[in-house]
């Protein structure tokens, strides 16, 4: 692969741009966004040269991806399902079919067999691999001449500050493709969001909006002042603890109301990932819950990266919704460097 003649991807599913951004770094050309979610819009282009289609995957024709490759020779298609339907917590409540959301990856298959790109990615949860829905979509693969590789990737082993496992599919008509392991050095919180300015809970920084905590009542303000990082709600005193957690059906959740270390890796970042009650996403120092910021760039995004336009008013829901279900930048540079890599390694042997 050549400068003058790089992978051309489109990017299913692509959120605020996450994935795209990690690509671009790696040195594939996205050309086009596709998302259902019209906040998406801002981000994916302020941050990104790719234009952005607002449409639901499942409606897409192959004639819209065709028209977005063109002529190049080396193609990407990209498609990063919604994996609530496939999470751990959704697989532990008892379902009596498919999610509906399932069908996303099925609509993600018909694409790529009708368009047949040269290459083809997606992310998701771990679980999702024992799923049928999954093995019948590598087997469509192989049937169409791919050759495939799927493995977990611990976010950690990359460089990403947070504990976080991905299934990773790549697939290539070109010849076999490998996903290799990585041994990348630990990246913690501290040294992710330790240079930020401090912050009190309910403040925002005057020259950088994104950095907004949210308010914390007095009861929760009183909770995270006896909050230890890393520790739990067991360590404070009885009349801080909720009557849910006390009762012996809420001893199972430790991490809800807890401080993040400064010295390790975060937890996975979640939509509500700006609230203190909602996981352990407790400041390691500051009385407050992280601020979006913080979330953004222990998703991997710059610390420049554009969420709004200027002067739109901070909305904690919607921006965490979008942070929390964004493919990490470093997730989208590894996969992005193992297509690259793959494509010049089979121009080398041709």
């Amino acid at each position: 692969m050549s400068v003058e003649n790089p992978i051309v991807a489109v990017d299913l599913f692509c959120g605020v741009g996450g994935l795209t951004h990690g690509l671009t770094k790696a040195g594939i050309k996205v050309r086009l966004g596709v998302d259902l979610d019209p906040a998406c819009r801002f981000p994916m282009q302020a941050n990104n040269a790719a234009k952005f289609l607002e449409a639901d995957v499942g409606s897409l024709m192959p004639s819209d991806i065709q028209n977005a490759f063109g002529d190049s020779e080396i193609t990407l298609l990209a498609g990063c399902a919604p994996c609530q339907p496939f999470s751990s917590y959704a697989q532990s409540a008892k379902r009596d079919g498919p999610h509906e959301d399932w069908e996303l990856l099925t609509s993600f298959s018909k694409l790529v067999l009708a368009v047949r790109p040269t290459l083809v990615t997606m992310e998701n949860v771990p679980p999702l691999s024992k799923q049928q829905i999954f093995k019948d979509f590598v087997s469509d693969l192989h049937t169409a001449g791919y050759y495939v590789d799927f493995k977990a990737v611990d976010g950690r082993t990359i460089g990403l500050p947070q504990r976080r496992q991905r299934l990773v599919l790549v697939a290539s008509l070109l010849g076999p493709i490998t996903i290799p392991d990585a041994d990348k050095a630990q990246v913690s919180v501290r040294d992710t969001i330790g240079g930020l300015p401090a912050l009190t809970a309910g403040a925002s920084d005057p020259n950088d909006p994104l950095h907004a905590s949210a308010s914390l009542s007095e009861l929760n303000l009183s909770r995270i002042r006896h909050s230890t990082p890393g520790g739990t709600w067991r360590d404070w005193p009885k009349d801080l603890i909720s009557g849910c957690h006390a009762r012996e059906s809420g001893s199972t959740y430790p991490s809800v109301y807890g401080r993040m270390e400064w010295d390790k890796p975060a937890p996975t970042m979640t939509t509500q990932c700006y609230g203190f009650g909602n996981g352990r996403f407790g400041h390691p120092e500051q009385d407050r819950a992280i601020s979006l910021r913080e979330a953004a760039m222990i998703q991997s995004f710059p610390k420049d990266y554009q969420f709004i336009p200027d002067g739109e008013p901070i909305n904690f829901s919607t921006l965490g919704r979008m942070i929390g279900n964004a493919v990490p930048v470093l997730l989208g540079e590894f996969i992005g460097e193992i297509l690259v890599n793959h494509v010049k390694s089979c121009g080398e042997k041709s």
